[in-house]
């Protein structure tokens, strides 16, 4: 259905939408693979991969963050079960990489829930303490259980994606593989945040009393949140476990979760865009810095610390992404007659 402008032209839907995600999808699927096949690094194509993965993973914890508010300090917990969940499944049970990968967001999806629902209650700070005393919780028992994840020792021997039978061996083909997932991940977070559903998590932010007041099922809606971003965490752990072979449970710590959390900071909390020029930053500037050896970490401590001081908002913002996304989509909030009807994104 067309928009109508307040003048009387027509705007066919999401026409700048369409051109800026084929901008999107022509960076990564074309300007970026071409520029690491003309590079001839492998290094630098497993960097990219790995900055895609957290390209999810700090997406995900936005959606529960950055735009419903809730502070949570164990997001690494549920990317270590969705890794270990894809490893045990593909090395035990010899399941196929498209069985696993939605498995591992399945599971974490149902662990979310069952920490989501003795604990939606809680706000600000106490949901923070909760979900970091969780997240500790679900480390020491990767790292303990030895029986069952070979604890401290990890699980090695996870066979790589495999598509249809074939196995993609080469560093490239995995890179497309977690791109796809990446950008089918980016536009499902970006159809929920940007529209009314978006909106009810951003009113359970600023006021979730208000909302509860309006109707809304505070709860129910927190619950929603917290889940999707607990399966998008799992999907994200099951790309790592099979772009890298190997787990253990020193990749799924407190300090990892701290690392995605100023990812989705310095991007910006409750921008989706925000999001993926945070994980991309913080992944791809340590090793721009490797030159300088020792000093590359107070570097881009430096470089987040400036961040924070001079854009407190991110390097894009909340109120940038969603003026952008309006104005894409070209659903202004003045509808018909100049009476605000809403936007379904």
């Amino acid at each position: 259905m067309a928009v109508i402008a307040s003048n009387g032209a027509v705007s066919p839907p999401g026409t700048r939408s369409t051109l800026w995600w084929g901008v999107g999808l022509l960076s990564l699927f074309g300007i970026i693979p071409g520029v690491l096949a003309l590079i001839g690094g492998t290094y630098l194509t497993q960097v990219a991969t790995t900055a895609l993965v957290y390209v999810i993973l700090t997406a995900s914890l936005n959606l529960v963050t950055g735009t419903a508010g809730l502070l949570s300090l164990g997001h690494a917990a549920f990317y270590g079960i969705g890794a270990y969940t894809a490893a045990i499944l593909s090395t035990r049970l010899d399941l196929p990489f498209l069985i696993t990968l939605p498995a591992a967001g399945v599971v974490a999806a149902f662990c979310g829930v069952l920490v989501a629902l003795p604990t939606m209650r809680l706000v600000s700070i106490y949901f923070a303490v909760a979900t970091l005393g969780i997240g500790e919780m679900i480390h020491v028992t990767l790292l303990n259980w030895v029986g069952f994840t070979r604890g401290p020792m990890g699980i090695g021997g996870i066979p790589p994606i495999t598509l249809f039978g074939v196995e993609v061996t080469s560093l490239m083909g995995m890179y497309f593989a977690v791109a796809v997932v990446a950008a089918m991940s980016l536009w499902c977070l970006h159809r929920f945040t940007h529209g009314y559903y978006g909106n009810a998590l951003r009113s359970l932010r600023e006021d979730d009393q208000c909302a509860d007041c309006m109707g809304l099922n505070v709860v129910g809606l927190k619950v929603q949140a917290f889940t999707l971003s607990c399966f998008l965490a799992g999907v994200a752990g099951a790309l790592l476990a099979h772009t890298s072979e190997f787990i253990s449970p020193d990749s799924f710590t407190f300090m990892e979760s701290i690392l995605i959390l100023a990812m989705a900071v310095v991007g910006g909390l409750g921008s989706l865009p925000g999001a993926v020029i945070g994980a991309v930053l913080l992944i791809v500037l340590p090793e721009a810095l490797r030159p300088i050896g020792d000093f590359r970490m107070a570097a881009v401590g430096s470089a987040m610390f400036l961040c924070i001081l001079f854009l407190p908002k991110g390097l894009f913002g909340e109120v940038s992404a969603i003026s952008l996304a309006r104005r894409q989509l070209g659903r202004a909030w003045d509808g018909v007659g100049g009476q605000g009807v809403g936007w379904k994104g």
